[in-house]
This record gives C-alpha cells, structure tokens and sequence, in this order.
C-alpha cells in the first residue's frame, strides 16, 4: 500500500487498518498536536468548568441552608470547612520539607469559631492568641530542628483559615447578619463571574503576570462594575438599605476577594503545586474554593461596621 500523507505533517508507513484504534503520538509534533488539544477541551479558565459550577453550587446551596434554618449547622460546616483548608495547606507545606504539628492546628479550627459564636469577637481574640500558644508548645516538644520554620508556618495556617472563616460566626450576630453574609457570597460569585466574562473577552494587560497570569486588570475592571450592580440589588432588597451601601459592600469585597485568589496562587507558586488538594472536582482543593472568601468574611465585617456608623451619623 502507498505512503498517506500523516495528518500532523510527515508521511506514515501504512495507513492503520480502521479497527486498529488510535495509535500513541510518537514524534514531536504529534505529541504537542496532543497536548493543545487536551488543552481546548478544558476552558479557558484551567479547570472543568461543569463540574466547578456544580460544585459551587452544591457548597452554596448548603451554605444557605445551614444560614437560614439551621443555624448551629453552619457553625459546623465553618469548623470543617477550617479544618479541611488547614489540612491542605499544612499538607502542602511538605513540599518545602516543612513539618507542621496537625494536632494544634486542628484544635485551632474548632475552637476559634466555637470561641466567635459563643462570645464574641473578644472571646475570638482570646481563642487566637491561646491556640498560637498552643502550637508554639506542640513544636517545641517534637524538638528543636526546624522549629523555627514549623512555627512559622503553625502561624499562618491559623491566621490565614480558621481566624479569617470565623468572622462569617461573628456576622451572625448582627440583625441582618444572615443577609450580609448571603450578600457577601453573591458579591464573591459575581466578582469571579464578571472576571472571568471580561478577562477572557477583553484581558490584555495581566495584573501579577509572575503569580497569576491569567488575571487581568480588564477583569478586574469588569469585576468591579458587575459587582457594584449586584451590590446596589442586594443592599436595596436584601439588606433594606440605601443603594450606595451596596457600592462600598461591593468595592471591599472584590478587593478582598482579587486579594485573597492572589495570595493563595502565590503560596502555591512558593510550594511549586497547582492545587491545593483534589478534594473538589473542577476547582483541586478545598482551599482554591475558599481563596476568594477567607479575606471577604472579615472585609464584610469591617464594612458592615463602617456603613452603620456612616448612616447612623449622616
């Protein structure tokens, strides 16, 4: 049989016979031919894009289930959620041979928001300082050798997790702290969504192009405006507020929120990984689901604080 031309470029010995199946790319081209298209049947955005929206969505649902009915389930799903995030990262931290003692940390995660939900933001304080205590001891009882970099990381995983989710407890007392938080969540899903529209249709000029080169400041941009609407709405009919508070809500949320995915990215960046664990399908770890909201819960907490006083005094 005559040489066929091979699809990829170059000529083939024999044309495979039709039941053969698919033949392994053995050259160059061929390979990278394989590679771009496993790599347009993913979505722009670097992940499954169906099975992150499911999951979403599923998280969200219970979310929203625990805020309105069932009150004590969210503080447990805040305590798992904690424990969960501080898991990954203390996991992750293995790749730069870095040790961190689970026991205190995990300990942390139950008792900060436990600490927020019974006493409030002092008692948080409290709970903070003691489980920072308490890791530095864990450490120094496992020894000496590498305590300082232990310790270190013991620190952040407490500050960066458990201490930031609690403030979603804190929100709780609030009179309209059920709708803030929904308010918050809504302000977080429109700022990836606008993000992601704009980014991928007009992003040109990256915003941290050595720690997350896929964001971009057009959809920063776009962020914020789609934002800004979604807060008008939700102060106006969810809140029973004027619409205006809903631009401030909107402008330290999506802050928060750009703040918050930077920073994750990053940290995985300085630990050479991509996701954090492949707990949830379609976004890796639980971690890379809650990058956005872990420094949004307590910006909406300052913010809702800071919109009291301003019309309260004008």
């Amino acid at each position: 049989m005559p040489d066929q031309p091979d699809p990829v470029g170059g000529t083939a010995a024999q044309v495979p016979p039709a039941d053969s199946g698919p033949r392994a790319p053995r050259t160059r081209r061929e390979l990278r031919a394989a590679e771009q298209a496993a790599a347009a049947s993913k979505s722009k955005a670097g992940r499954d894009l169906p099975a992150a929206i499911a999951v979403g969505l599923v998280l969200l649902g219970a979310v929203l289930v625990g805020l309105f009915w069932f009150p004590l389930a969210l503080l447990a799903m805040v305590v798992v959620l904690a424990g969960l995030g501080s898991w990954e990262v203390a996991r992750a931290t293995s790749h730069v041979r870095t040790a961190v003692p689970l026991t205190p940390v995990l300990l942390a995660c139950a008792l900060l928001p436990a600490a927020a939900c019974f006493g409030g933001l002092q008692a948080l304080g409290f709970a903070y300082l003691g489980s920072l205590l308490l890791a530095v001891l864990f450490r120094i009882m496992e020894g000496l050798k590498g305590a300082s970099a232990s310790i270190m990381a013991s620190v952040f995983i407490i500050s960066w997790v458990p201490l930031l989710l609690s403030f979603a407890v804190l929100l709780l007392a609030d009179e309209k702290g059920r709708w803030l938080i929904a308010s918050m969540l809504l302000l977080v899903v429109a700022n990836d969504t606008f993000g992601y529209i704009v980014g991928v249709l007009l992003g040109r000029h990256p915003m941290a192009p050595k720690v997350s080169p896929k964001k971009s400041w057009e959809g920063f941009a776009g962020s914020m405006l789609g934002a800004m609407v979604i807060g008008a709405l939700c102060a106006q009919y969810l809140l029973q507020m004027p619409w205006w508070t809903g631009l401030i809500l909107a402008v330290f949320i999506v802050v928060a929120a750009t703040t918050g995915d930077l920073s994750e990215s990053m940290v995985k960046r300085e630990l050479g990984i991509k996701d954090m664990s492949n707990l949830l399908p379609g976004h890796g770890g639980v971690m890379d689901r809650l990058d956005s909201v872990l420094f949004s819960v307590p910006l909406t907490y300052l913010a809702s604080h800071l919109i009291d006083w301003v019309t309260t005094y004008s």
